[in-house]
């Protein structure tokens, strides 16, 4: 159900270890929103499901914070996602 870590950390090179960290922990932050979106989806206590989805909004911040911190390291990543914006905006 949830994701393995799909690196070896201890072969990274020492410059791409903070960026892979914070990979993980998008990988993490998604997994845990698919999870808690999923429970939502199964309870029958409107409150249970509240409570639930509410995580789940918590963790899609959690994935923000991962996020700016990766574009503020990899500026590669920041460029492939201005090119796919692109590409989806002429494809719309």
């Amino acid at each position: 159900m949830l994701s393995k870590v799909p690196i070896e950390i201890d072969k990274l090179k020492k410059d791409d270890l903070d960026k892979e960290i914070l990979r993980v922990g998008m990988i993490a932050e998604l997994d845990a929103v698919n999870l808690y979106e999923q429970l939502a989806a199964l309870a029958e206590d409107q409150k249970i499901k509240s409570i639930l989805l509410d995580i789940a909004r918590e963790e899609k911040t959690h994935f923000g914070e991962f996020q700016t911190l990766l574009l503020s390291k990899d500026m590669e990543q920041v460029e492939e996602l201005e090119k796919g914006k692109r590409e989806v905006e002429e494809k719309h």
